[in-house]
């Protein structure tokens, strides 16, 4: 296993690195369309997912003007709607929210609660302010400071929301290690200089054998032991 060595500060991913974001949404399609088979509710998460990276990847093009997920997922959620035949204004509103509501890994917290007496622990997502405030309150997510991608109105990969991170870190980019679990947000990330951590999960993007990161991990504990020795 890797020994990750001269870090000061640690920055994680959360959408899909520390909670379940596929689970979370896909429980909250089943709350308000309880009658659909599992079949129809991976359809309808498909749909959601789908709708939301094509807006994120419009806005990175400069083809939409920026809207935070907030917004975005009322769109999807409207989207998911419509297809499962949902009309109660309430129901979509709830559903409106699911992406708030998501649950943690089973080693993150734990991991977290490691990390953090040994380095300052910053948040880095693409999820609005509002949100990601509520979705760190239900997962029970404790950081010493929380960054939403909103701040500086673009989605990771942009370099700006990396720069974020390490203008809140106040040390040099390859003092600073940034953890997830989808190889595209570890790429962005060592654009910008940072150091790079994968940890695995189901729903992530594993690295492929062109990417040089400096360390990959089946999960928190793994991670937490590279960095603290023990």
């Amino acid at each position: 296993m890797a020994v990750i060595r001269d870090i000061e500060v640690v920055v994680f991913d959360v959408l899909g690195t520390l909670v379940d974001e596929p689970g979370g949404l896909r429980a909250g399609i089943r709350e308000v369309a309880p009658a659909s088979n599992e079949e129809r509710v991976d359809a309808l998460l498909a749909l959601w997912q789908g709708y939301g990276e094509r807006e994120r990847q419009r806005i990175g093009q400069g083809t939409r003007a920026y809207a935070n997920t907030s917004v975005i997922d009322r769109e999807a959620a409207q989207l998911v709607a419509e297809r499962a035949g949902l009309t109660d204004p309430s129901a979509l509103a709830r559903l409106a929210t699911a992406g708030q509501r998501l649950p943690p890994w089973d080693d993150s917290l734990a991991g977290l609660d490691r990390l953090s007496r040994h380095f300052p622990v910053l948040g880095l997502s693409n999820a609005a302010h509002t949100a990601l405030l509520r979705l760190n309150a239900h997962a029970g997510l404790r950081w010493h400071q929380a960054l939403s991608a909103e701040a500086v109105r673009a989605y990771k990969p942009a370099p700006e929301v990396y720069r974020l991170a390490l203008d809140t870190a106040g040390c040099a980019p390859d003092r600073v290690l940034m953890v997830a679990a989808h190889a595209w947000d570890l790429r962005g990330a060592r654009a910008t200089g940072m150091r790079t951590a994968y940890v695995h999960r189901p729903v992530g993007d594993p690295p492929t054998d062109r990417d040089d990161f400096d360390g990959h991990f089946d999960g928190m504990d793994q991670l937490v032991t590279a960095l603290t020795g023990g």
